[in-house]
């Protein structure tokens, strides 16, 4: 399990630093509650207090979250925190809802573990078996959604990944000792939920630790912004999702107060609302830990970018599978342009009502039944439209899993395999597809240095090269 300090803790406890919320919880025991260090509830006494890694391990002990700074709200902890590749692997899995319908020996049939053996990785590295991993971020979901939105408690349990009404209402009781609807009732009127731009959107928060670099990571992700499926504006972005059986679309701005994204999903994604959110925290980077990367880098050499963007985060993918095929269109050349061919004519429509969204990124089935010759007939050169079939038929075939969690080198190894994918390509789909903070493609022995956040220090020197040229462009006379 992570080993805590528990000086450390009660440090950081007792100057309520930001800086640790979420990377532990503090349980008092007269009360048998549990809290974010930053909570603003009176400090209690030291020798009343236990220290957590997660809130899992908490639950696990018999405590039950506080109403009032809400641990369900916390950042989460960035994958280079996590020591087994097997547990942060799972907890990856777990948390886009793998335990929601399925077995922890199905989970570890896909981690090519056995199943006695993901239990005691998952116990020894956070504290927690598999199944209670899974249950506390169910009902922190939940409890999310009842003090967050207006939405019945049927929906909520739903969308929380419960399979039946019954099930949640007697795990909420037994967990909570209160009801959902007694939770609902005591949310005190200041803090009802704001309405929805529209009648059939819910608005959430999706928390991170500042300071967060908002504009830069929206310049990073309008380089990438397929027309159809995609859209980035000055403040804010939004995409089209076919998830899970579920369709719809999402719009994503930051919150006036620097503390949370503010999230507007469509009604008809709630069935795939684990999964979704998952995916969100890997898109946005909304579980890195800004304070201990910028430190980092700065006295790795790069304090003056630093300096320039705190807070830079390195967007990761939506679905892995997408950013494979958008490296390789990519690599192909013709811009955006050859990536918006290829969306419109073999994407799967979706309604919207925003007139810049009616296309979703295929899937690796719809590049596979399109085939080498359907890509290159809507302008794929050859050679990458035999690239990106061979990659859709690898995912379709189970032989290649494209899932943050994944090993790096393993799945890098696995996609030199593919036709016409070199090693220097490879490594760049596994850095946004597996959302790895160590990649650095091509990068000279000075990265070094920069481990283990290679990826977040390439993103500063790039960003410093595309402002020079911005500039030297600006110079040169027309």
């Amino acid at each position: 399990m992570l080993a805590l300090d528990p000086a450390v803790c009660a440090r950081a406890l007792e100057s309520r630093d930001p800086r640790f919320d979420g990377v532990f919880f503090v349980g008092i025991r007269t009360t048998m509650i549990y809290c974010r260090p930053i909570c603003p509830s009176r400090l209690s006494r030291p020798d009343r207090r236990s220290f957590f890694a997660t809130a899992a391990a908490a639950e696990r002990h018999g405590y039950r979250p506080c109403l009032r700074c809400r641990p369900e709200l916390a950042p989460g902890r960035a994958p280079v925190d996590a020591v087994s590749r097997v547990a942060h692997a799972a907890a990856e899995r777990i948390a886009a809802g793998a335990l929601n319908g399925g077995t922890v020996a199905e989970l570890a049939g896909e981690l090519g573990v056995s199943e006695r053996h993901l239990r005691r990785a998952m116990e020894r590295e956070m504290g927690v078996a598999p199944a209670d991993l899974a249950q506390t971020q169910r009902l922190l979901l939940a409890k999310r959604l009842l003090t967050d939105t207006t939405l019945p408690v049927t929906q909520v349990a739903f969308a929380s990944g419960f399979q039946s009404l019954r099930r949640f209402h007697t795990v909420f009781a037994d967990r909570y000792r209160m009801p959902p609807g007694a939770l609902r009732a005591q949310r005190p009127r200041a803090a009802d939920p704001p309405a929805a731009d529209h009648a059939d959107t819910v608005r959430l928060r999706l928390p991170y630790r500042a300071p967060f670099a908002w504009a830069a990571l929206l310049e990073r992700l309008a380089l990438d912004a397929c027309p159809g499926a995609e859209f980035v504006e000055p403040d804010r972005c939004g995409r089209t999702v076919s998830l899970d059986g579920c369709r719809g679309a999402l719009f994503v701005r930051n919150s006036p107060i620097g503390e949370y994204l503010i999230v507007e999903l469509t009604v008809s994604l709630l069935p795939a609302l684990m999964p979704l959110l998952s995916r969100l925290h890997h898109l946005f980077d909304l579980d890195a830990e800004p304070g201990v990367v910028d430190a980092h880098l700065a006295r790795a050499g790069l304090a003056g970018l630093v300096r320039e963007t705190p807070g830079l985060r390195v967007p990761g993918a939506f679905d892995g599978f997408e950013a494979a095929l958008r490296e390789l269109l990519r690599d192909a050349g013709g811009g955006l342009d050859t990536a918006a061919r290829v969306v419109s004519a073999i994407g799967e429509p979706i309604a919207t009502e925003s007139p810049l969204l009616d296309r979703a990124w295929p899937d690796a089935g719809r590049v596979a039944l399109a085939g080498a010759s359907g890509l290159a007939a809507l302008g794929v050169p050859v050679a990458r439209a035999r690239s990106a079939a061979d990659l859709a038929g690898a995912v379709v075939r189970g032989r290649l899993r494209l899932d943050p969690g994944s090993e790096p080198g393993d799945t890098v190894s696995a996609l030199v395999t593919l036709a016409g994918i070199k090693a220097p390509l490879a490594e760049l789909i596994a850095a946004r597809a597996l959302h790895w903070p160590d990649a650095a493609p091509g990068a000279g022995r000075e990265a070094e240095a920069w481990r283990p956040w290679r990826s977040y220090a390439s993103a500063h020197v790039a960003r410093a090269a595309a402002r020079e040229d911005a500039a030297r462009r600006q110079r040169t006379p027309a």
